[in-house]
């Protein structure tokens, strides 16, 4: 059985947040780091900061109403892909070491993000927790190349109890923990069917929970790219399992290895079901005869 993990996830004041559930940013967007005389730091009092990504000033907000962060002054928009942080980004971020998180990322034409976080195996997981448009989705997968969505399943009303409807059309494989389906859209949002990396929904967001809270939200459900044959792939992990695997390798699952033997198999089932019909070959319907009569002669005039 895959193990669960047990994140203390407190709850936190829930005044300032936007109707989606994220933190409504006056001041730019939140980061929870800047640099301080070169330094990487956290917001505090008084303290003066720039950003990493762009170099201009930035605020330390330090209230008591909101957790500690930096943002630029006025509104300005360093990074058009960042997103107010809220305390479920916080959490999981604080699985990771200091310096894998808020990493400024270059590529060759000099377009420059900041990503969440980038593992030392240079891995970038993204914690989506508001609204993406499908356009700004394959620009990051496109940008990163490596990279894992994990995306909050506790922001849209309909999300959660979708999968559990939907979680009844999962087929099980011979490996535990994969199943395949041919309707995905019956168990995830219709936004993620087409991603080019791995999504993992957590939707637990950030409640407390044990042992006996059930599986749809307790363990993190991952949507694999591609299809094996017309089939999702979905893998089920455990918190604790996804975070091991970012520190310990590259990828937190094989996805391209385990979408191509899934198909395979259910290639190698479709030709023995074709060889099968061919051995055994249906015969018609047995008919009973129509018992033959007389013809009845008629008189001509």
């Amino acid at each position: 059985m895959l193990a669960a993990l047990h994140i203390d996830f407190h709850q936190q004041e829930q005044s300032g947040c936007c109707p989606d559930g994220g933190r409504l940013n006056l001041y730019g967007e939140s980061m929870r780091y800047a640099l301080v005389n070169d330094e990487r730091r956290e917001a505090e009092p008084g303290v003066a900061g720039t950003c990493p990504g762009c170099g201009q000033p930035m605020i330390a907000k330090c209230g008591d109403q909101r957790i500690h962060h930096w943002a630029h002054r006025g509104m300005r928009t360093c990074d058009p892909w960042w997103e107010p942080e809220t305390p479920w980004h916080r959490r999981w971020k604080a699985q990771f070491p200091p310096d894998w998180q808020e990493v400024v990322q270059h590529d060759e034409t000099g377009e420059r993000h900041i990503a969440d976080v980038r593992t030392k195996h240079r891995l970038v997981l993204e914690f989506q927790h508001s609204h993406i448009r499908p356009q700004e989705r394959q620009a990051r997968e496109a940008f990163y190349r490596d990279m894992v969505w994990i995306v909050d399943g506790t922001r849209r009303t309909r999300d959660l109890p979708r999968f559990e409807e939907g979680r009844h059309s999962l087929q099980v494989s011979p490996w535990q923990g994969l199943y395949t389906t041919p309707f995905p859209q019956e168990c995830f949002p219709r936004d993620w069917l087409d991603s080019r990396a791995p999504v993992f929904f957590d939707f637990a967001g950030t409640e407390t929970f044990g042992p006996h809270v059930p599986a749809e939200r307790r363990l993190l459900w991952g949507l694999l790219p591609g299809r094996a044959e017309g089939h999702a792939v979905v893998v089920v992990l455990a918190r604790q399992n996804l975070v091991r695997a970012a520190h310990a390798r590259p990828q937190i699952v094989a996805s391209r290895k385990i979408v191509t033997i899934l198909g395979e198999r259910f290639r190698a089932a479709r030709v023995r079901a074709m060889l099968e019909a061919r051995r055994y070959p249906l015969k018609t319907a047995w008919k009973p005869r129509r018992r033959w009569r007389p013809r009845r002669r008629t008189a001509r005039f």
